[in-house]
């Protein structure tokens, strides 16, 4: 009997292991896929759901703890969101791709938080589709960040970059119908916009805005070769320093461009069509605007306002509302306009308000009313602002009689014919 019992015993005991290593057996395999080596591990993400076994949630646990560098395969096409995901903390660096087939996030249900928090250096994301986020989809807190071939769709801001990030790189993405595509809250050097796709940006497409000015030396954040469509502002940029390079422009319904403060460089872009302005800049200081062409916007081409050492220069600007206007510039820096040319605008072709420019080699064509107009601000109740622009060799074509009233304010060895 004690034999027997004690046969039973040992019986149960292997019954109940085996049971155990079913059970761990299927645990196993419903986590995250994992292959790993000494310095990397991979992770497979076979579930939409928004946690649980095989979901990106816990690859996303896995990989913030892993030893080495980690990426993670999104192998299904669309994950609800629904609670905050963990922060991607890997110090070692960690890359989110997709299958074939592609993989949409759907955040409606997160209310404010990041769908990804981005908060150690050596992150990307490759081909991801992230949709209705209340808040951002991603938020950028550590450098050399990268975003490919992704889209951002009805987010309140696509991408958030703290300040000081340094090296984000968004390539090849599209930002469709959110209130901010991408938002900068200070400096980022050697970061830079590459053939994105703007579109129908509720506030802005790219907002670059800080309280007060950089370090002089900082390097700016390259915009260029991306396509800007139908956005309340394509670009508002405040001190921080960017260049602007062969962007394309549509239809921005207030500016295409919207600059304030020092820094920014905005060459070689083409600007077409909008009921609002081209190119603003606004309390600018040493702000270059050059080799633009301009067409087709109800308001001004380009509008100086309130600024210092600004140049514009080589500008092509037609079929557009007014051409250039210079508004209560800085009498003692004045800007420079030079070698532009202005053709069939509806109204004035320069506009010169309370300011002193230097304008020099222009030249005008078709303006429908003024070539130059020029006129003193008188503020109510306070005394007149004058207007004092310096000419020289410029062509205005037909000299219209509002500008020749003006003449006398005029200096310089103006040239008309």
């Amino acid at each position: 009997m004690r034999l027997s019992g004690r046969l039973s015993a040992a019986v149960g005991l292997l019954v109940a292991l085996g049971a155990l290593v079913s059970v761990s057996r299927w645990y196993g395999a419903a986590l995250p896929e994992r292959s790993s080596s000494a310095t990397s591990v991979e992770l497979n993400v076979t579930s939409g759901d928004d946690r649980g076994a095989g979901s990106l949630r816990e690859a996303l646990f896995t990989a913030d703890a892993a030893p080495g560098r980690a990426r993670i395969v999104l192998r299904v096409t669309r994950i609800t969101v629904d609670t905050p995901l963990p922060p991607l903390v890997n110090a070692h660096g960690l890359s989110i791709v997709v299958a074939a087939g592609g993989a949409e996030l759907d955040a409606h249900g997160l209310d404010k938080a990041p769908v990804f928090d981005v908060d150690a250096a050596h992150v990307s994301i490759a081909g991801v589709r992230i949709r209705n986020c209340p808040g951002t989809a991603i938020l950028v807190r550590a450098g050399d960040f990268q975003l490919t071939g992704g889209s951002i769709e009805l987010c309140d801001v696509g991408i958030d970059v703290a300040e000081g990030v340094r090296a984000v790189e968004l390539a090849h993405n599209t930002f469709l119908r959110n209130r901010l595509g991408v938002r900068f809250a200070g400096a980022s050097a050697n970061s830079r916009l590459v053939a994105n796709r703007f579109s129908a940006s509720t506030d802005a497409a790219v907002w670059a805005v800080r309280g007060n000015s950089g370090p002089a030396d900082t390097a700016p954040i390259d915009i260029r070769d991306n396509l800007f469509s139908q956005d309340r502002v394509g670009i508002m940029a405040g001190n921080i320093a960017l260049r602007l390079e062969r962007n394309v422009f549509g239809n921005a319904r207030e500016a295409a461009v919207h600059l304030l403060g020092a820094g920014a460089v905005v060459r070689g872009n083409r600007i077409s069509g909008g009921a609002g302005m081209g190119i603003v800049a606004e309390n600018a200081t040493a702000t270059s605007i050059v080799d633009n062409e301009i067409d087709h916007v109800d308001a001004y081409a380009i509008l100086v306002r309130g600024s210092a050492d600004t140049l514009v220069r080589n500008n092509q600007l037609h079929n557009c509302g007014y051409g250039m206007a210079f508004v209560l510039g800085d009498a003692r820096r004045p800007s420079t306009a030079a070698d532009n040319l202005i053709l069939a605008v509806r109204y004035n072709a320069i506009d010169v308000i309370g300011d002193s420019p230097i304008l020099r080699h222009n030249r005008v064509r078709e303006a429908r009313a003024s070539a130059l107009h020029v006129e003193d601000y008188r503020p109510p109740g306070a005394a007149a602002v004058p207007a004092h622009p310096f000419l020289d060799s410029n062509d205005l074509g037909d000299v219209t009689a509002a500008t020749a009233t003006s003449a006398a304010r005029l200096s310089g060895p103006a040239s008309a014919r």
